[in-house]
């Protein structure tokens, strides 16, 4: 049976892992994974409420496989890697786009466009034995029921036990954290009063009100 996630202390995010999601930004394919981080307080379950901040219009989606580790992972070998794997999930990475760019203009982080509350949608984890092979899914995402994003995880560059051996080479990974392992081609914006499904084909599907960001 499928559970909810036990959140950990980190999400490690992994930007262009997908060649095609690469080049519709304008970057260049990476040699090495380009990693950032996201705070576990962007978590939001399936149903929920998506918040666009003031004063964006809009935030952009991108559908990922998210990797859930199972214990502490440091300087793990690739050829062992995939022993630390305690499911998988299916999540957003939701991006302020117009802060991205100003901060990567100016060298800044993304921290501010990637990391606020809302911003990382993400379904219950699927266990080990409804994934054998986690590197042949479908990924998909509509928004107002016209898909967007429709991608295999086939396409990967950096695979998943590249992945975890690189990231722990640099972090150790402890129980519960999560790996976001990049989005495929299609990423867009969606407005406040928009509702975005996502789905992993066969296995899951979420969805997600966008609205307007309250403050307290």
């Amino acid at each position: 049976m499928d559970k909810l996630l036990n959140v950990g202390t980190k999400i490690v995010a992994v930007g262009r892992n997908y060649a095609a999601h690469a080049k519709e930004l304008g970057n260049a394919v990476p040699k090495e994974p380009v990693l950032f981080m996201k705070p576990t307080s962007s978590y939001l379950a399936n149903g929920g409420t998506i918040e666009v901040p003031h004063p964006l219009e809009s935030l952009d989606h991108e559908v990922e496989l998210a990797v859930v580790i199972s214990k502490k992972a440091r300087d793990v070998p690739e050829a062992t890697a995939m022993d630390y794997i305690g499911g998988y999930a299916l999540a957003l990475d939701m991006t302020a786009r117009e802060i991205q760019a100003s901060a990567k203009s100016a060298g800044l982080p993304w921290t501010v466009a990637k990391g606020q509350d809302t911003f990382t949608p993400i379904s219950s984890i699927l266990s080990l034995s409804r994934v054998p092979d986690p590197h042949s899914l479908e990924l998909w995402l509509k928004v107002d029921g016209e898909i967007r994003q429709k991608g295999s995880t086939e396409d990967m560059i950096f695979k998943i036990p590249y992945l975890i051996s690189h990231i722990s080479s640099i972090m150790t990974l402890l129980e519960g954290d999560v790996i976001l392992t990049g989005t495929p081609k299609g990423v867009g914006p969606v407005k406040v009063g928009q509702k975005i499904e996502a789905g992993i084909t066969g296995l899951l599907d979420m969805h997600f009100d966008v609205g307007r960001r309250q403050k307290s």
